[in-house]
């Protein structure tokens, strides 16, 4: 016999919880307890185990119909021997290479499933950790690379050029029989934040279980992402402000002249139409929006003093 795991407790959602429900449970709990974040903590280490356990037969709705069979007849810790009629039931998860542990799932999971895991690793679903099972470090080029387990989504870091643009990536993937694969990824220009890369089984040498790489924005020094559109700022001095100017703003196609009107005032926003990110399905592609931002002179030169003295007279005579 073993100890009866209630994976809906583990995870802190009821039985009829959706599957994003699920994970957004599962991600909270595994950045709480991953043990990058919880160093030499034994009890933390387990507890992240249990959680990887628990989402492994939730998230998947073939294993999870399989675990509901048992209804809510068990408690959580009591003694457990699956019913007669329960039967035999087998899943191939593949190889799960990489994070946490490396250790096995519990006896429990082996009983239901008829898997060992013993010398797997956690699920690859985690995004908290970088580097590690299931998630990308954001590497540029094709020469860095992140393990990811064959049957899990992982979420890799593309800068915003390389989403307008497209990109490259280089994978290490763990086949089943323990064996390493490294394949080549190609990115597609136009991908946002969310957007799903797929990476064929047959490609992956993963059984034919499909890879999905979950889209996510790297910081950028000169843009902020809004949707499409991207959003920036461009400094001018107060004489550009009140005369107007023609200028260059950092694009993600290189520099282009914006012309600021005479008169703008702080905040003003210029838009750049179509210099966004490229659109979904034909969509159109997003602008980018320049707010005007006007600075003075923190150390003046004694012209400019001179200047800006001749002005104040002036003002306070109108």
């Amino acid at each position: 016999m073993v100890k009866f795991r209630d994976y809906y407790e583990i995870l802190g959602v009821p039985r009829s919880a959706s599957e994003q429900e699920i994970k957004t449970a599962y991600r909270k709990l595994a950045r709480k307890f991953h043990p990058d974040a919880n160093k030499g903590d034994k009890s933390a280490e387990g507890k992240f185990k249990e959680i990887a356990e628990a989402y492994e037969v939730l998230k998947d709705a073939e294993k999870r119909k399989r675990y509901d069979m048992l209804g809510a007849n068990y408690k959580s810790g009591s003694e457990f021997r699956p019913p007669p009629d329960f039967g035999g039931f087998n899943f191939d998860f593949g190889s799960m290479a990489g994070g946490g542990s490396g250790s096995s799932f519990s006896d429990f999971f082996d009983m239901l499933f008829g898997q060992s895991m013993a010398g797997q690793g956690m699920p690859g679903g985690f995004s908290g950790a970088r580097g590690r099972a299931g998630t990308f470090a954001g590497a540029r080029g094709a020469d860095r690379t992140s393990r990811v387990p064959a049957h899990h989504e992982a979420e890799i870091e593309l800068s915003l050029e390389e989403m307008a643009k497209g990109s490259r990536r280089t994978l290490q993937i763990s086949t089943p029989n323990g064996d390493s694969k490294t394949v080549d990824v190609k990115i597609p220009a136009g991908v946002h934040p969310g957007s799903k890369v797929r990476v064929a089984g047959k490609n992956a040498g993963s059984d034919g279980a499909d890879i999905y790489l979950i889209v996510k924005a790297k910081p950028h020094a000169n843009f902020t992402l809004d949707g499409n559109n991207l959003l920036s700022e461009l400094s001018i001095t107060p004489s550009q402000a009140v005369l107007g100017t023609d200028t260059t703003v950092n694009t993600l196609e290189g520099e282009k002249t914006v012309k600021v009107p005479a008169g703008s005032q702080a905040g003003r926003t210029l838009r750049l139409r179509g210099l966004g990110l490229p659109g979904i399905k034909g969509a159109l592609a997003g602008d980018q929006l320049v707010k005007l931002k006007i600075i003075v002179p923190t150390k003046p030169t004694p012209e400019q003093i001179k200047l800006y003295e001749e002005l104040a007279k002036i003002e306070k005579k109108s």
